[in-house]
């Protein structure tokens, strides 16, 4: 009974843990929102400026000149959301090319949805974001504030959005107590804030029925065909492995074994030799075999699922990394064994290019979407174009209807996003 109480109290303190981490990560989730959305609001108020202006001056007839570019850069701007939301949650799909000419983007309700989408976003979705960003920027500053207020001039030690002058440390204190409630209101507003910051995208910004149909036609056709190249790639690495290697031992071990067999009737002691040399030859063969087998389908995914895994090949990555992994459940073999090749090259490459010191493999499922981040403190630098094997990630991918996001400025660090679908 003691035992059983201890369990079931360990389980809840577990729970509660989990619970809030949970919570924790969806604040900063949607404070990750908020700022998002505050890159594309800015964009959006600039495009609407950039509307009123080219109306204004049309007339002068400069406007003239301007409002044939106001369907691309709406568009633009459009994609920006789409892409934005498609990170965050269900892909929303592009819908390619602005209408040429005013009269026509006018004719277009996609076009005319993304002139409503502009006027919500560059306006409340603007105040959103900057709202969200100066509530959360405000509570850490006055939190702290009693640490490092006496740093400040004396005439100038009053910090923003407080309404009394600091004089003391009992002032400071209601600072501080001012940025405990900024932040409870973030924990209580924060979320709803960012729903309501990309639901305009979310409503406006997705293509009518018909037209997602064709696009997603589109975009299957292409998927289809990243998926044969995927395939006839994955065919040629197995015929080069088996080519190269284990049937290049297998012929040794046939010559080994034919010259033992004339070598029994001379010298007896040259055929052990060269009986033994074939053994050792074979025993190269059936490693190389299992080799190739292994990068058919890992049977440690089978045994340990893709956490363990991935586990192990953090421990044998030439970068101290860690892993990452919440609680996962078991995806599709198909997406376990793409999600186990990505880290596997991933790593490989950051141990032979990147010089990095550490790096981190972070994998989470969200709904029918598996999320894998893959990271190091490198030089950066990477690039698809320069043969480092991203572009047999990206096929891999793509070949799942997944989507690939590398992040690599120079000098680091450098970032690979890959997003799956992992429908049970």
């Amino acid at each position: 009974m003691v035992a059983a109480r201890q369990r079931k109290q360990a389980d809840i303190r577990r729970d509660g843990r989990r619970g809030v981490a949970a919570r924790a990560r969806g604040v900063l989730g949607a404070f990750g929102h908020l700022v998002g959305g505050l890159s594309t609001a800015l964009p959006a108020f600039a495009a609407l400026l950039w509307i009123v202006v080219a109306g204004l001056t049309c007339v002068i007839g400069v406007g003239l000149l301007l409002v044939p570019t106001v369907p691309r850069v709406v568009r633009s701007v459009a994609d920006r959301e789409r892409d934005r939301l498609s990170r965050w949650g269900p892909e929303i799909v592009g819908l390619g090319p602005a209408p040429a000419g005013v009269r026509a983007a006018l004719a277009d309700p996609a076009m005319r949805r993304e002139l409503r989408w502009l006027l919500v976003h560059g306006t409340l979705g603007l105040f959103l974001g900057v709202a969200g960003v100066t509530l959360v920027a405000d509570a850490v500053q006055n939190i702290t504030y009693p640490l490092w207020w006496r740093t400040l001039p004396a005439e100038d030690s009053t910090p923003t959005l407080v309404f009394w002058d600091v004089h003391d440390d009992a002032d400071a204190l209601a600072v501080a107590i001012l940025g405990v409630g900024m932040a409870v209101c973030f924990l209580a507003l924060g979320t709803g804030m960012a729903r309501l910051q990309a639901w305009p995208g979310r409503r406006l910004l997705a293509p009518a029925a018909d037209a997602d149909l064709s696009l997603r036609i589109a975009q299957l056709s292409a998927t289809r065909a990243a998926a044969l190249d995927a395939h006839a790639a994955e065919l040629r690495r197995i015929e080069r492995s088996l080519h190269d290697g284990a049937q290049n031992r297998l012929v040794a071990v046939t010559v080994l074994l034919g010259a033992a067999r004339r070598a029994l009737a001379r010298d007896r002691a040259d055929a052990e030799d060269m009986l033994e040399r074939a053994q050792e030859t074979a025993e190269q063969a059936l490693a190389e075999l299992r080799t190739v087998v292994r990068g058919i389908l890992p049977p440690v995914l089978a045994d340990r699922g893709l956490a363990g895994a991935l586990t192990g090949l953090a421990a044998n990555c030439g970068v101290p990394c860690r892993v990452d992994v919440d609680a996962l459940g078991r995806c599709p073999a198909s997406i376990e064994a793409t999600a186990y090749f990505v880290t596997a090259e991933a790593l490989t490459n950051i141990s032979r290019h990147s010089r990095a010191r550490h790096a981190t493999v972070t994998v989470r499922r969200a709904g029918d979407r598996l999320s894998l981040r893959i990271e190091d403190d490198g030089v950066g630098g990477a690039d698809e174009r320069h043969g480092s094997g991203l572009t047999g990630i990206r096929s891999r991918v793509e070949a799942h209807d997944g989507r690939l996001t590398l992040t690599s400025p120079p000098g680091g660090p450098t970032a690979l996003d890959v997003e799956l679908p992992c429908g049970s």
